[in-house]
């Protein structure tokens, strides 16, 4: 039997609405502060960043130790703002899967919906990232602790916060045809977005 061939690094689209936090979740994953040097804050171009696979099994922890045979992800850092449609159309045809970020306080925006219907037709695997938790009243920020660990060491009222604008990004997925739900409720990922 021939060995296994070379895996490319798989591309991975990150695409939402202006300032929903799209570079900014990136930078956690590249441990950079490209944010900081953007005029505004606001990406103006397509980015492009490999992260070695070994870089994710330390960032993801236990999740980490599932057997994954890639060099690494290739992530492209699309810019939100609605002057730059082709750049996300282009990126999107590009991925091999997607990150679409929405900011869980303002839910989707213009930019949010077309990056779904270019995603949708593109037929492009997806997740969704809620961002800015932490700009909820009364959110704790635990650093370098998972999403779920940090969750249940909120109090009830920000607990109630978090899950009613998740289920109001879960509804706003479920009128567009899309069947989602939290990471960890979610049983069939090729079914229903995460």
């Amino acid at each position: 039997m021939a060995e296994n061939p070379t895996i490319r690094t798989p591309i991975v689209c990150v695409m939402g609405h202006v300032d929903h936090g799209k570079t900014s979740l990136l930078d956690r994953i590249r441990g950079s502060s490209v944010v900081s040097s953007e005029v505004g804050a606001i990406t103006q171009h397509i980015g492009a960043t490999i992260v070695p696979i070994d870089a994710i099994r330390t960032m993801s922890g236990t999740m980490g130790k599932a057997s994954i045979n890639i060099p690494g992800l290739l992530f492209i850092d699309t810019p939100g703002h609605h002057a730059f449609t082709t750049l996300r159309a282009r990126g999107g045809a590009l991925a091999d899967m997607a990150i679409l970020v929405v900011d869980i306080n303002q839910g989707f925006q213009p930019q949010t919906i077309e990056a779904l219907q270019i995603l949708r037709n593109c037929k492009t695997p997806f997740v969704i990232a809620a961002t800015k938790m932490d700009r909820i009243h009364g959110w704790r920020v635990n650093e370098n602790e998972s999403f779920l660990s940090t969750f249940a060491k909120q109090n009830e009222r920000v607990k109630g916060d978090i899950e009613n604008k998740t289920y109001e990004i879960v509804g706003k997925l479920s009128e567009l045809d899309f069947s989602a739900d939290r990471f960890d409720r979610v049983s069939d990922f090729q079914r229903n977005l995460a």
